[in-house]
């Protein structure tokens, strides 16, 4: 398979990148290293960051196409923490172990999720589970898997690479 070059996504793409209307300006107080020219930066602290790194060229439209259908996945196979109770109007249908019984699209969804992530291997559900699902920065993911600094973009880019193999997102382009 031919990797293409990831070229910078325009902001207003209404195809790959969620609009830009949901904005929650704050200001980041860079660690030590990062510090270039200052050490405070006004930040989108709603943006997701793989639509920035899509904005800034460091992972292609393919890329982030296979990791919004991996988060979709995810989100109505409803596998991510709860938070909050859950306030249906309708209670639950349990099953003889007293767990909600999951839905046939809840179901599919799964099914499809853990069919994406052992696709990707072992080795790289981890990055792919953080920064894909959650929405952890990639400096919190480096941190939280004991890798050294910088290492996660390599390794995201290599899973979002398996992931769009399989999605076949290439082919449909």
């Amino acid at each position: 398979m031919a990797k293409r070059s990831a070229r910078p996504i325009a902001a207003d793409d209404p195809d790959v990148l969620p609009p830009l209307e949901n904005r929650l300006i704050g200001t980041r107080i860079l660690p030590a290293p990062d510090v270039i020219d200052r050490a405070r930066v006004t930040v989108n602290l709603a943006e997701q960051p793989l639509a920035w790194l899509a904005r800034r060229g460091h992972i292609s439209a393919a890329q982030l196409l296979a990791s919004e259908r991996l988060r979709g996945d995810f989100h109505r196979a409803q596998i991510g923490p709860r938070v909050t109770m859950r306030w249906d109007p309708v209670p639950a249908t349990r099953s003889s172990a007293g767990a909600p019984d999951p839905s046939g699209g809840q179901i599919a969804a799964r099914q499809r999720f853990d069919a994406a992530v052992a696709a990707c291997g072992p080795g790289l559900s981890d990055v792919l589970w953080r920064v894909v699902c959650m929405g952890e920065g990639l400096e919190t993911a480096e941190r939280a898997l004991g890798w050294p600094v910088r290492a996660g973009k390599l390794v995201l880019t290599l899973a979002l690479d398996r992931l769009v193999g399989h999605y076949g997102i290439d082919r449909m382009e």
